[in-house]
């Protein structure tokens, strides 16, 4: 394959990926260009940014998910490569077709692999001819619902409706008996046709007490490829991950080689080349089985890119140049323990129902072992357009229970004022025994969330809190002849009394 360097590249995306995106991009002396929405117009991405064009409109539909409008744009700013982040369009390969033949660089896989390994029904198909281990269920669609059913009493309830197009929990349902079949695959379809505009669904037998499991790997154009460790993501709440770590608790050596070595031999099986994700449920036993392939950069990629000093986007960009993995498999060795939180803009006090408004304050932790990739500010609007994910939390540690520390000071740390968010969410998680054991699965949340519990204070929270309210009236009653006000109050300590009560 012949080398193409890239000068100018655009990113189809928004909000933190975005940003992610081009930092890398700056850092490589590449001129970013931006695109955006009508309520995106001020984002952060768009200020850091070397040009920023406009799309229009306020849905995804109507910007994002805008494919003649991006490409129009492209060509207009006569980029080498657009980057499509993840969500929206990253994983359709007509998208990707199309920037191929405007001759643009994608920055992903073909559209060969992508359709490939893409559809989870290709994917399965595929994952079979490899050897690597399946669930059981259907190989292909579900037509109607009748054979749907027929399939689901073959399999055994439960079983797990899966949308064929996408992932993220989208177009997922669990069914437990025949009588709920219907109505489940009437809603996973309305719901995948409205996430990736693909209706179809498949089901496979749904494992019981499953970790969710993925490995992150790396293929270049000349058939080498990688396994860069794994990542354990079964904190999720509606089939969506909150909280992922590496190393995975669960994990062995001889595990992480075996599961590994068949994540390669799938992609390979497809002539895949850049960044992808395959996915493993794993069982009480240890036995893993393919889920699925996700053929972009993952939302959870810099718990990766912690334990082992790569920077993922570089290392895509390097490859869509035409260059050749200068990573052997030998020298990928996981250093330590890192651990990402999503921070949502969602109420966890009532189901996780989303929260709009105005950032009225966004305070981001710092500090050592702390990172926090975010395309927010404060004075932004979190609207109910987009996906409410405004940060990401992730923490590095010599070992796992550093790691948690540091992930608690982060979050005691990050100041929202405005919204509801998942933090006092992710401090139930970082709290409970169970995930400090390493011993949890995908039924974290069914089984051991007590939304009640987020506003507890403990003894010395309650001390704390009142020396803080002491200290202040001292500040307040201090006169201003010269008398310096103390600066040992704890503002985050203040904000979260306040934010409990």
């Amino acid at each position: 394959m012949r080398q193409r360097p890239i000068n100018r590249l655009l990113i189809a995306n928004r909000a933190e990926i975005a940003v992610r995106v081009l930092r890398t991009c700056r850092e490589m002396g590449i001129t970013t260009v931006a695109v955006f929405s009508e309520p995106d117009r001020t984002s952060l991405h768009i200020q850091l940014a070397d040009e920023a064009y406009p799309l229009g409109g306020v849905t995804a539909a109507e910007s994002y998910l805008n494919q003649n409008k991006i490409l129009k744009i492209a060509l207009q700013a006569k980029v080498d490569a657009i980057h499509p982040g993840y969500g929206f369009l990253s994983e359709n390969s007509e998208f990707a077709e199309a920037v191929l033949s405007a001759g643009i660089l994608f920055i992903g896989p073909s559209p060969r692999a992508m359709k490939l390994l893409g559809d989870k029904t290709e994917a399965r198909k595929l994952a079979r001819k490899a050897g690597v281990p399946m669930v059981q269920g259907t190989e292909d669609a579900i037509l109607d619902d009748a054979d749907g059913l027929k399939a689901a009493k073959e399999v055994g309830f439960p079983v797990l409706l899966k949308a064929a197009a996408g992932g993220g929990g989208k177009g997922m349902r669990v069914v437990s008996s025949a009588k709920e079949f219907q109505s489940a695959l009437r809603s996973a379809r309305s719901e995948a046709q409205s996430a990736f505009g693909d209706d179809r669904v498949y089901l496979e037998k749904y494992v019981e007490k499953p970790r969710h499991v993925e490995i992150q790997v790396l293929a270049d154009n000349y058939g080498n490829a990688i396994y860069l460790g794994e990542r354990e993501c079964s904190i999720q709440r509606r089939h969506q991950k909150v909280i992922e770590e590496s190393p995975s608790p669960l994990m062995t050596p001889e595990l992480r080689m075996r599961i590994g070595e068949a994540a390669v031999r799938l992609i390979q099986s497809a002539n895949y080349s850049n960044a992808g994700t395959v996915e493993f449920l794993v069982d009480a036993e240890k036995n893993f089985y393919f889920l699925e392939v996700n053929t972009r950069l993952q939302v959870e990629h810099p718990v990766t890119e912690s334990v082992l000093g790569l920077d993922l986007v570089r290392e895509q960009i390097n490859i869509a140049e035409g260059k050749k993995l200068a990573l052997p498999q030998e020298s990928i060795a996981l250093r330590g323990h890192a651990m990402e939180c999503r921070i949502y803009a969602e109420d966890p006090a009532n189901s996780f129902f989303p929260s709009t408004g105005k950032l009225e304050r966004y305070l981001l932790p710092q500090g050592p072992r702390v990172r926090v990739d975010s395309g927010f500010q404060s004075g932004d609007t979190i609207s109910v357009y987009y996906d409410p994910l405004i940060a990401k939390v992730i923490t590095w540690g010599e070992t796992r229970e550093a790691t948690i520390a540091a992930m608690r000071r982060a979050l005691e740390e990050f100041q929202v004022d405005g919204v509801k968010t998942t933090i006092p969410f992710c401090r139930f998680v970082l709290d409970d025994e169970k995930f400090l054991d390493g011993d949890f699965d995908t039924h974290f949340v069914q089984q051991r969330y007590k939304r009640e519990r987020l506003f507890e204070k403990n003894e010395s929270e309650l001390i704390a809190a009142a020396v803080s309210a002491v200290l202040l009236r001292r500040t307040a009653s201090m006169s201003t002849n010269g008398v310096a006000h103390p600066q040992s109050v704890s503002r985050w300590k203040q904000q979260r009394e306040e934010h409990f009560r």
